[in-house]
């Protein structure tokens, strides 16, 4: 019979899916990792897909609420699953996490309208609030169940450099004798998934340690306020035009304004080019009358482009340089 307690505490039961799918009952040792790469509480087509549990942020109130779909000891169904060879996947003794969010660079700051840190979590680079919460779940894992508070020695590789068969991947008895914290792009036989990417499960881990070593797992605010480069990235703030604008976006435009600037100060030059030769001439068409001094016409006109550039150095940065 399983030891331990089979549900995490405080976790909605609203959701499970062993009364319809039930799976085999085991001594878990190993723990699953992934991320949803969605925003909500999935369906898993009605617990067709389901891991042992969901953790989903309350971003506000620096949460993971944690919904349970399985008991703990018994196997989920969030991993690829070969029936003809002998060390089922999903029956490994292993229990699996999905982490609502994404692990995928192309959500780093934003996705679609949604905002990383504010309206979902970009995994790797999860506010420390987040990483200590899910600690909590690893640090119940390892003093209900055992699971060690050990990662596997393969990389926890950046997505999409983890999908398919990357180095990350075990070998199948590899993962037949893992006991420990793996993601789902370590898994073998049949799994291809690149999830949760290059999230810092190594602090993760650390911090599990800590609360089993009987350590505060709710640090001062005034040690957990201060924010990610995630949060100060996607953070925005407001401009005179009423508009929201974060840091990322105002890089975007300076870019787009330097190359602006940098065209039309081309421009210019180009038009200064074209208007000195006409000047030289001009004065050397009036260099063959007696009666004009032709000197006297080229400083002037000289000075007057000089006057022209210094112009447009100060429309163009607003200042004059001495």
């Amino acid at each position: 019979m399983s030891a331990g307690a089979q549900f995490y505490p405080g976790a909605s039961t609203a959701y499970r899916y062993d009364g319809r799918y039930p799976g085999l009952m085991q001594e878990i040792n190993c723990c699953v990792t992934h991320t949803t790469e969605g925003t909500m509480l999935p369906s898993y087509d009605g617990g067709v897909s389901a891991p042992n549990s969901t953790l989903l942020p309350d971003i506000p109130a620096r949460k993971l609420k944690v919904y349970a779909h399985f008991p703990a000891d018994m196997s989920a169904r969030a991993l690829v699953d070969n029936p003809n060879t002998e060390v089922r996947t999903n029956r490994n003794n292993c229990h699996q996490v999905e982490l609502v969010g994404s692990c995928d660079p192309a959500r780093r700051t934003s996705w679609g309208t949604r905002r990383a840190g504010v309206d979902y979590i970009y995994w790797p680079e999860a506010p420390d609030w987040a990483l200590r919460e899910y600690a909590k779940y690893v640090a119940w894992l390892n003093t209900e169940h055992g699971v060690p508070l050990v990662s596997t020695p393969r990389p926890w590789l950046a997505y999409p450099g983890s999908y398919g068969n990357s180095r990350a991947r075990m070998e199948l008895d590899e993962w037949h004798k893992f006991k420990g914290h793996c993601g789902h792009m370590h898994v073998p036989d049949g799994n291809d998934h690149g999830d949760p990417g290059n999230t810092r499960m190594d602090l993760v881990i650390a911090y599990a340690k800590a609360i089993v070593g009987g350590e505060d797992p709710n640090p001062s605010e005034e040690d957990d306020d201060m924010p990610t480069p995630a949060e100060l990235w996607s953070h925005r703030i407001a401009v005179p035009d009423g508009r929201q604008v974060s840091a990322a976006d105002i890089l975007g435009y300076s870019d787009a304004r330097h190359d602006v600037v940098y065209r039309e100060i081309v421009a210019v030059k180009a038009q200064i080019a074209g208007l000195t030769a006409t000047v030289q001439t001009l004065a050397g068409l009036l260099g063959q009358h007696d009666d004009v001094d032709t000197a006297t016409i080229v400083a002037a006109v000289e000075q007057a482009i000089a006057d022209a550039v210094v112009q447009v150095d100060v429309n163009i940065t607003g200042t004059q340089e001495s």
